[in-house]
């Protein structure tokens, strides 16, 4: 699998501040993450008809919108195949100019969807993309399958990890803002990485550019997280096929108890050398 490359974007904003030290203050510019709204909506149907659905609004960084908004269907069950998508565009004003904060995804002909299933406007915040489910019998997108994976991670990998994540972190560098998720091979090559204000968001970014380039599912590969490891997020790296979830902060306990019935490998508090494995334990190669 050979690394897909980062979409140019607008995540960072530059403010005036006034920095206090020892009581005295400087004005200076400084620069924090992008957070905006990002409606999509969805086109089906068939030839002779079609009606646009609106299905979620999340509060995102501007940037990889495309990825966001096809991870997202995938993540939901909407879409499975990228060649589902006949197109996505940003929808049009009445001017004929992109409106960017809604993205359209197009189906082509026929493609089923149901509507029924976003029938109250999903709204997800940036810090919990759980938060925003239609009802708690949904906590669970679709049936989750235990990923492939033949091989195994060595513990000197798993330990550079963070440290190969934070040297492309590039908005995270100027903003100290954002979230990130990187995928690598188990021999720790970077693959793809992805920032957002949302944890869950940068991880449907990964999973929307993998869709486009009919990787999925992704197996012998590794997902680090820049922050802890929520039950969503385990749900989405198992939709993506992904066998080990590294994360620099602390698991959840459903997100333990999911891992541990998927078998797939739960790596929390990753810091250098030091780490603790919550789950599948037999692809960590000491």
């Amino acid at each position: 699998m050979e690394p897909i490359p980062e979409e140019t974007d607008n995540s960072a904003a530059t403010v005036r501040v006034a920095v206090f030290e020892q009581s005295t203050a400087t004005e200076r510019d400084d620069s924090v993450a992008v957070e905006e709204p990002l409606e999509i909506q969805v086109s089906a149907g068939d030839e002779t008809m079609r009606v646009i659905h609106p299905v979620a609004v999340t509060m995102r960084t501007p940037g990889a919108d495309r990825e966001l908004a096809l991870g997202f269907l995938r993540t939901e069950g909407a879409i499975v195949r990228a060649d589902q998508v006949e197109k996505t565009a940003y929808q049009k004003d009445d001017g004929g100019e992109p409106n960017c904060n809604v993205i359209q995804v197009f189906l082509k002909a026929g493609e089923p969807f149901d509507a029924e299933k976003f029938s109250r406007h999903v709204f997800t915040s940036s810090s919990c993309g759980i938060c925003g489910r239609i009802a708690i019998e949904r906590v669970r997108a679709e049936t989750l399958d235990a990923p492939v994976c033949g091989a195994g991670i060595a513990t000197s990998t798993l330990a550079a990890l963070p440290g190969a994540l934070r040297r492309v972190q590039r908005v995270f560098e100027t903003t100290g803002g954002l979230h990130a998720s990187a995928l690598f091979d188990l021999s720790g090559r970077l693959l793809l990485v992805r920032e957002d204000v949302g944890r869950h968001n940068a991880l449907d970014k990964i999973i929307g550019a993998l869709l486009a380039e009919n990787r999925l599912p992704a197996g012998d590969t590794a997902l680090l997280l820049s922050g802890r490891a929520s039950f969503e997020l385990i749900q989405k790296a198992a939709i993506a096929g992904v066998p080990i979830v590294a994360a620099v902060g602390a698991p959840s306990s459903l997100a333990v108890e999911l891992a541990k019935e998927l078998g797939i490998t739960l790596v929390g508090f990753l810091k250098g050398s030091r780490f603790n494995v919550y789950a599948g334990r037999q692809r960590i190669l000491e």
